[in-house]
């Protein structure tokens, strides 16, 4: 977790020109009890608009990846040019994204997903509202480390099959409020260590609310 990562004026960039909730980019998941938000649906880098394309690039930069290899001890990292699952989140009131593990594989270019990297860009945030990021321990028995979601806040997590999380409380924002976060997932050629694998097909997430099976 790193706070202010950025200068403030960059994330008061990015916020300015975070979608509406009536943007033709987002694509809703409306799953009851397992995830309800809203995600830019990215196709082609024209999609993003120009100061999250910028902070889009320096986090894929090798610069970066080679600096979060360092953090992580995760060598050869891969940023992900088609954006799959990952881009701009924006969660409203009452909704929630249910404890899970992530799925493991990109299809497109046949790598291992290993990183999450999140930037926070909720400038008034309550925490009363709820909406932490919540890390749980490998038997699911309960959150051992929960993370508000403030403004300029980055947070950096390795993604595998016992690394499971979300914010599964609905949030109680007010209507004009919402969670609001950019996302990027990085990979590697490398498959996981063994002890990080519990599923060795391809999968997409495994949630807590269904026994770790995923979404029909």
């Amino acid at each position: 977790m790193i706070d202010n990562f950025f200068s403030s004026e960059i994330v008061e960039a990015l916020l300015e020109e975070f979608p509406s909730d009536s943007d033709p980019i987002w694509e809703a998941s409306d799953q009851k009890g397992i995830q309800v938000k809203l995600r830019s649906n990215w196709h082609l880098e024209s999609d993003i608009r120009s100061e999250t394309r910028s902070v889009v690039h320096f986090l894929n930069s090798g610069a970066v990846m080679k600096r979060l290899s360092v953090l992580t001890g995760i060598e050869k990292l891969i940023s992900d040019p088609y954006f799959t699952g990952g881009g701009l989140n924006c969660t409203k009131r009452d909704g929630l994204l249910d404890v899970h593990a992530d799925g493991n594989w990109h299809h497109a270019m046949g790598v291992h997903r290993r990183l999450n990297v999140i930037l926070y860009l909720n400038k008034t945030w309550d925490p009363n509202w709820g909406g932490a990021l919540e890390l749980w321990d490998e038997n699911l028995n309960g959150c051992v480390k929960s993370i508000d979601p403030l403004f300029n806040r980055l947070i950096i997590f390795e993604t595998h099959d016992l690394t499971y999380h979300g914010h599964p409380t609905p949030l109680m924002c007010p209507p004009d409020q919402s969670r609001k976060s950019l996302i990027l997932y990085y990979y590697t050629a490398a498959p996981r260590p063994e002890a990080q694998v519990l599923v060795e097909r391809p999968h997409r997430a495994l949630w807590r609310k269904r026994q770790l099976k995923e979404l029909a």
